[in-house]
């Protein structure tokens, strides 16, 4: 992969998703923290809609210390992980009271020693809370850069990053994160993927071993089709 294919990518991934932003509801950033901690193996979709009644009545970092752990688990028991999520979600509220005077720390070193906040969740707060250039990689920036190059198929996450932060400028960081995330969210899906119209298959290489395995396929017949249809619907 090299500088001019790489700006190809950025360009292309700009040019499909030029609003790319975060879709995780949040008006502050100590939403934005609880509902990234919330995320993780559960979707932005169903994390908004716990945080509709979830941010009306948990406003502060008190108020979530002000309920019993089992109640705090009732209200985001839709989230995956929920009991572990919510003993977290404490957790972070008594350091932050404890440490900051309730509110989230802008420092990236600071963000990761609290409880449930990883890497990725800290690169999501600084950059869409206080503007920071930060590349966060979730599931779909990973498959994305490894499918197209810019990180190696074997790269660990930490890896992917540090290949992304090289290869795009600074400046860019925050919004080649979210059109990375759009770009894998809405086009270049885990399971059927886009690749009859991507505009980069050309420099994907996983991409171009589909289409060609899809064209080598040999057409079933419609009655062959149709039995096939009937057994696997019985089945």
């Amino acid at each position: 992969m090299n500088q001019t294919q790489a700006r190809t990518i950025l360009d292309t991934i700009a040019d499909m998703f030029p609003d790319a932003h975060c879709e995780l509801n949040h008006s502050n950033a100590f939403e934005l923290t609880i509902a990234v901690l919330l995320s993780a193996q559960c979707t932005d979709e169903t994390v908004n809609k716990v945080t509709a009644t979830l941010f009306q009545k948990y406003k502060r970092p008190e108020d979530y210390l002000a309920v019993p752990l089992e109640e705090l688990e009732q209200d985001i028991r839709r989230i995956g992980l929920f009991r572990n999520k919510a003993k977290n979600i404490q957790a972070l509220c008594a350091m932050l009271l404890d440490k900051y005077n309730g509110e989230v720390p802008r420092e990236h070193e600071k963000l990761v020693e609290l409880p449930g906040v990883g890497r990725k969740t800290a690169n999501v707060v600084v950059s869409n809370a206080f503007d920071v250039p930060a590349i966060a990689v979730d599931t779909h920036v990973e498959r994305v850069s490894k499918r197209l190059g810019l990180a190696g198929v074997n790269d660990s996450v930490l890896e992917v990053e540090k290949k992304l932060m090289k290869r795009v400028p600074r400046e860019e960081w925050t919004q080649t994160h979210h059109r990375l995330i759009f770009f894998g969210r809405y086009h270049c899906k885990a399971q059927n993927p886009k690749c009859e119209v991507c505009p980069l298959i050309d420099l994907c290489r996983e991409g171009k071993k589909r289409m060609k395995s899809n064209s080598n396929r040999k057409p079933i017949p419609k009655a062959k089709a149709a039995v096939k249809a009937a057994k696997t619907k019985e089945a």
